[in-house]
């Protein structure tokens, strides 16, 4: 006895908390986080642009560490529950078969309990983390939106609507609670029950003559210490169960299917020569109309070609299919007689460099933004990049809150701590050190004044030499000097040509150059005869 109670049980409880405190509790869940992350990050755009950001990455937090939890019940409260069961019977039976009749009529309404409880543990738990998520979504959507908020005055809005989705919390976990409420008085009651029963009966055993004092004594031990270990039982049971609605509300988001996959057969993309053919492009993203229709446009090698066109005339649309953000609904793309279906989409992407009007910055330093395009660049080729697009000077005057200065200043989330020209000339220096054969500018010079966009004319004209170039621009000077221009309309081509033929043709280009104001499209432009013809 005395070798149990000092070895083999010190040893069993020591090798139990180091499987679970060290092993199981730190590592599995991160592993589910890492494993949940890397699966989140294999999306399609399309998946993310219909959820909140701070509901998925809440979700992914928490539907780890819940399973981890899982994981912890399972190993620790339910063995130990049903070691400890299962053992106080066999000593009541030791002491006296008789006292189990008072224990088995104890268990019937305790598993009734255990029953009535997980079954709406799991539910409301899933609700409750539907909730949180809504709410952490509701106040990063509030937080990341900040300027708007700040520029609308729309505070006092933001804090009703974070009221709102606060008090479906609270409601939600309220509900929970109640069960947790309820539980506790039937079990309270239970429990009494149960020492009443077992301690009453051993006492009339005794006083029958049917057992002797130490029967009551070591009946009595039990019954209280089972009836303290069924209130830690159920509610680790409860816990479990709690996990799992957790668990299976962050599943439903998180776990979804990727529906855009590289094919099973793809290979790297290889640009050969850097030949674009669009054939037969319809894309309406899963509505009747919008977006692209049977369009046809082959951008030959080396070639520069402009689009041009209103507001949701299909431009954007035309290069997320391109970079195969999205599945065409028909036709397809080819980029050097390559289906970009038929090859693995971050060749693809690694072949495209692309500079947008909205130059999101990542919350690192501006070293690590610009190398973004290149990792594996040296420090001398990612200053060469900076000082191409004309951002060199500024980033040296760089400095954030922790004292870091120039390329190692943090730019902040989504680079707000620059000015829209500054990141956009960060996004160029980035573009400029990938160096991909096939180029995509939308609006980049948008943000740019007069000034510097003067200066990075000829930096973009370097850049773009000898490869295959598609530019989106409202302001028509930006793209005179292109190969080629190609005027969309209702996701259609209506124009084709250069500068100067479309200006000869008198058409939709001639009236959208000659009716710019500031160098930007008429908005109340009226494109629908031309279109028409």
């Amino acid at each position: 006895m005395a070798l149990f109670v000092l070895l083999a049980r010190p040893l069993a409880f020591g090798l139990q908390a180091l499987l679970l405190n060290n092993a199981i509790l730190p590592n599995f869940g991160m592993l589910v986080r890492w494993r949940s992350h890397g699966h989140v990050l294999r999306q399609s755009v399309g998946w993310f642009e219909n959820d909140f950001a701070g509901r998925i990455s809440n979700r992914m937090m928490q539907a780890p560490s819940s399973a981890g939890d899982a994981v912890y019940h399972t190993f620790d409260a339910l063995a130990y529950a049903i070691s400890y069961i299962v053992g106080a019977g066999v000593l009541l039976w030791a002491a006296d078969a008789r006292l189990l009749i008072p224990l088995a009529l104890w268990l019937v309404p305790y598993g009734a309990l255990v029953v009535w409880t997980v079954r709406r543990m799991g539910p409301a738990s899933k609700a409750a983390s539907e909730a949180r998520s809504a709410l952490n979504g509701r106040v990063v959507d509030a937080y990341t939106n900040i300027h708007s908020v700040k520029m609308f005055a729309q505070g006092d809005r933001e804090l009703l609507l974070g009221r709102d989705a606060m008090e479906r919390t609270r409601v939600s976990f309220q509900r929970e609670m109640r069960i947790f409420t309820v539980m506790d008085l039937v079990l309270t009651l239970l429990n009494g029950v149960l020492i009443v029963g077992v301690t009453g009966w051993a006492i009339w055993l005794w006083t029958a003559g049917a057992a002797s004092v130490g029967v009551v004594a070591a009946a009595s031990a039990l019954v209280l210490r089972l009836s303290n270990m069924s209130g830690w039982i159920m509610m680790s049971v409860s816990q479990f169960f709690e996990a799992l609605g957790v668990i299976g509300e962050g599943m439903e988001s998180i776990a979804q299917p990727i529906t855009l996959l590289d094919a099973s057969s793809a290979k790297p993309l290889r640009v050969t020569e850097g030949r674009i053919e669009f054939q037969d492009l319809t894309h309406h993203y899963g509505k009747g109309s919008g977006g692209l229709h049977r369009l046809q446009l082959t951008v030959e090698p080396r070639q520069k070609v402009g689009l041009v066109g209103r507001s949701g005339a299909g431009k954007s649309t035309l290069v997320k299919l391109l970079l195969r953000f999205y599945d065409a609904e028909g036709g397809r793309i080819l980029i050097d007689g390559q289906d970009v279906r038929d090859v693995t989409q971050d060749s693809l992407r690694a072949a495209i460099g692309m500079v947008s009007q909205d130059s999101s910055l990542l919350h690192r330093s501006v070293r690590e933004n610009i190398l973004y395009g290149r990792p594996d660049a040296s420090e001398a080729e990612m200053i060469a990049a900076a000082r191409q697009a004309e951002a060199h000077d500024f980033i040296l005057g760089l400095a954030d809150s922790d004292g870091n200065q120039g390329y190692d200043a943090r730019v902040g989330e989504r680079g707000v701590k620059l000015s829209g020209g500054q990141r956009q000339r960060i996004a160029l220096a980035r573009v400029i050190l990938k160096d991909a054969p096939i180029l995509v500018l939308d609006e980049a010079t948008s943000a740019l004044d007069s000034e510097v966009e003067a200066a990075i004319q000829s930096t973009l004209a370097t850049m773009m030499e000898g490869k295959t170039v598609i530019a989106i621009a409202h302001r028509l000077s930006t793209i005179a000097r292109m190969d080629r221009i190609v005027v969309l309309d209702e996701g259609r081509i209506v124009e084709d040509g250069s500068h100067d033929e479309l200006l000869d043709r008198g058409g939709i280009y001639a009236r959208l150059w000659s009716r710019q104001s500031g160098g930007f499209l008429a908005p109340d432009l009226d494109l629908a005869p031309e279109a028409a013809e």
